[in-house]
């Protein structure tokens, strides 16, 4: 999948999208410490019009964290929402910065780990959960091994465009998050094959398996699919965001061993822990924005109402 320029993209429908790019372009050229001290107030400032969201964000840490106080809660949403407004930051800084700046800003800990995995031969598994960080995470880490992307395509093909156009500059390529059997096909090829497991795709091709304290979170059974038919070395990573504003360190993993293949729940509920041990690294990081319970067993009714 490659990003394909055409004029229809400059119909007067696109126009405030072409403003809001630009925008975000000229905005990233800002020295780093002026566009984090902007980020969180971005962040902030938005906490009113996406109440939604912050309800949201409030049962999810609820869910998964009953031992917390309505006031550490509080806490970690507002923090999360500054990530937020920082991550729309950051999503600029992965499309629109030179390498020289990308580098000078981020550094990479446990890189032998994936380095030794490519040598393997087999195949990676590269798991990359939904932190607000996870763009620019791809872009730093990409600069020293390129890989291939799973990827949702932007309802707005402009911004899927731009977005695709950003990814490539460390990306070998992308494959739709259906396409199972091309990432089999790239596994088997040897390629490294970015995959995020952490999301509720729906009941289909989903089994209900713990999720911190979520006792039944639906969870893809594509990790299932893929380590039987392709048996990747699987390796786990987060883009963390250096709390004294010292940029960014993408935290890579020792490869899982014994990783359970035959049956598509314990492979969901082995994935659920590795997803949970990198998102404490960093949790108000993580997009808990997203309604990641929206999918309950038959007859248990929804946290969200």
């Amino acid at each position: 999948m490659t990003p394909q320029f055409s004029f229809a993209l400059l119909r007067p429908r696109y126009w405030l999208t072409w403003i809001g790019i630009g925008t975000l372009y000229l905005l990233v050229q800002l020295p780093y410490p002026v566009l984090l001290h902007i980020g969180k107030i971005l962040g902030r400032l938005s906490m009113p019009f996406l109440k939604r969201r912050s309800s949201i964000a409030k049962k999810n840490l609820h869910a998964c964290f009953p031992e917390l106080s309505g006031q550490e809660i509080d806490k970690r949403v507002i923090n999360n929402f500054e990530s937020v407004g920082m991550g729309l930051i950051e999503t600029g800084m992965a499309w629109f910065w030179s390498d020289k700046r990308i580098q000078k800003w981020g550094k990479i800990e446990g890189l032998e780990h994936l380095d030794k995995a490519v040598k393997s031969q087999h195949g990676v598994l590269l798991v990359g959960i939904h932190f607000l960080t996870l763009e620019l995470g791809g872009r730093i880490l990409g600069q020293c091994h390129e890989g291939i992307g799973v990827y949702r395509a932007h309802n707005n093909r402009l911004l899927d465009w731009v977005q695709l156009k950003g990814r490539l500059k460390s990306n070998k390529a992308f494959i739709d998050r259906h396409d199972t059997r091309k990432m089999i096909k790239a596994l088997r090829e040897n390629e490294i094959l970015w995959y995020a497991p952490d999301h509720d795709y729906g009941l289909k091709n989903s089994v209900f398996v713990p999720f911190f304290a979520m006792p039944d979170a639906a969870t893809t059974i594509g990790t299932h699919l893929l380590m039987k038919m392709a048996n990747p070395t699987v390796i786990a990573f987060a883009p963390i965001r250096n709390k004294d504003g010292s940029g960014y360190t993408i935290s890579i993993s020792d490869s899982i061993t014994h990783f359970p293949v035959e049956n598509a729940a314990e492979s969901a509920k082995s994935m659920n822990a590795v997803i949970e041990k990198e998102i404490m690294k960093a949790p108000d990081l993580y997009m808990w924005l997203h309604r990641r319970f929206k999918t309950r067993p038959a007859n248990i009714a929804s946290i969200y109402d």
